[in-house]
Order: C-alpha cells, then sequence, then structure tokens
C-alpha cells in the first residue's frame, strides 16, 4: 500500500533513482521549486532502490535505466512484484524504443528524457501522481513507428552480439556449436526483421533502437 497522501490530495513524495549524483541534486532543485512535492528519499542504484521504496513509500519514483548491477527496469519489476499500486516514471537518456517499451511492460506509467524543463519534470510527477500515463508525443510517435514488428530471436541477438563485438561467421557459429550456413541464415532474418541494408547496418539500428548495447 502506498502513501495516504497519494490519496488525500497531501504532499506528493518523490523518490530519485540514479547512479550520478549531480542527476540527483539537479532533480532535488526542480523539486524544492514545487512547494507540493517533497524528495523524501534518494538511491544510486536498482537494489538500494527496491529497499528504499520499502522504507519510505514513495508517492512517485524517478527511475534512470542505466544503472550499475541491476537495470532499472529490474528495478521496477521488483519494486511492483511487492508494490503492484507503485507509481514509477522513467528520467532517463535511453531513447531507444525497444527500451521505452521494455519500461512501459515493466510498468512504468511515465517516460522523460534527462535534460528536459523543469516545467516538464514537475509535470511528469504530477500526471503519474493524478495515476495518468504521461508519454511525450515524441516518444509516442516512436512506439507506434516499430509498432507490429517481430521481435528478433534469441538466437538471431545472439548472432548480432557477436558479429557487433567483431567475429567472423566462422568464429560466430563455432561459439554457438551452429554451422556457419545457420549464421548466414540468422542473419538474413535479423536483417529483415530491421529492416537494414546488411550486417553492419542491423547492428547499427539494433544499438540505435536499444536492442542491446556494446560492452
Amino acid at each position: 500500500m502506498l502513501n495516504p497522501s497519494a490519496r488525500s490530495g497531501g504532499t506528493i513524495r518523490v523518490m530519485c533513482v540514479d547512479d550520478h549524483p549531480i542527476v540527483r541534486q539537479g532533480l532535488s532543485a526542480v523539486i524544492a521549486s514545487d512547494p507540493g512535492i517533497d524528495l523524501v528519499a534518494e538511491a544510486m542504484n536498482g537494489e538500494d532502490s527496491i529497499e528504499a521504496f520499502r522504507r519510505h513509500r514513495p508517492d512517485v519514483t524517478l527511475m534512470d535505466l542505466h544503472l550499475p548491477a541491476m537495470t532499472g527496469v529490474e528495478a521496477i519489476i521488483a519494486i511492483r512484484t511487492d508494490f503492484p499500486d507503485a507509481r514509477i516514471a522513467v528520467m532517463t537518456t535511453e531513447s531507444g524504443d525497444v527500451q521505452i517499451q521494455r519500461a512501459l511492460a515493466a510498468g512504468a506509467r511515465g517516460y522523460l528524457h534527462k535534460g528536459k524543463p523543469m516545467r516538464e519534470v514537475l509535470a511528469l510527477i504530477h500526471e503519474v501522481h493524478a495515476g495518468r500515463m504521461s508519454i511525450p508525443n515524441s516518444i509516442a510517435a516512436q512506439l507506434i513507428e516499430h509498432l507490429g514488428e517481430k521481435q528478433l530471436s534469441g538466437r538471431e541477438l545472439q548472432v548480432l552480439r557477436l558479429v557487433a563485438s567483431g567475429d567472423r561467421n566462422r568464429e560466430i557459429g563455432l561459439k554457438l556449436d551452429i554451422t556457419e550456413e545457420t549464421v548466414k541464415m540468422h542473419l538474413k532474418n535479423a536483417t529483415a526483421k530491421l529492416g537494414a541494408r546488411d550486417r553492419t547496418h542491423a547492428v547499427s539500428i539494433a544499438i540505435r533502437r536499444g536492442i542491446f548495447k556494446l560492452d
């Protein structure tokens, strides 16, 4: 159960989860500008955010996606497993549609890129606290653009990751214990699904859309 202020119309209690102190300081200053919002907790990684949520029961949580050890999506899932009514909004530099889809599927109620004006951050908090989804038009357009597209299979994703690491077809086949012809088939399928010209273009698209990151 969330803090009573979430229902009584009192001050909105916010938790900020980000591994960069400067970002947390900036959000603290933004939140302090609104007398109707209090910053009650901060966490610098996903694991800490779970414990901090359990202890403080914030009305709204602002969650980064790129966190050490546990990702923001994993933290959202963990928090909402124990607290299904948790209202969590993502504030991140991640802009790929796949990352956005993962966050929303995990239960995020809002999504905003870092660096947006103060008024947009405050509006995000108020909208999510009120129980509404808060998704900017530009992000919604990204999601609609790829709506209904086929997802890469697990094997296609493995092959594409190894291509991104610089492996040739023969090396990929040896690592995955499959033939070169099978590697070529997976690459052909992945390239088609991503609408890419070739394997290099497919890797570029996958990284841009947030399907995977380079290590």
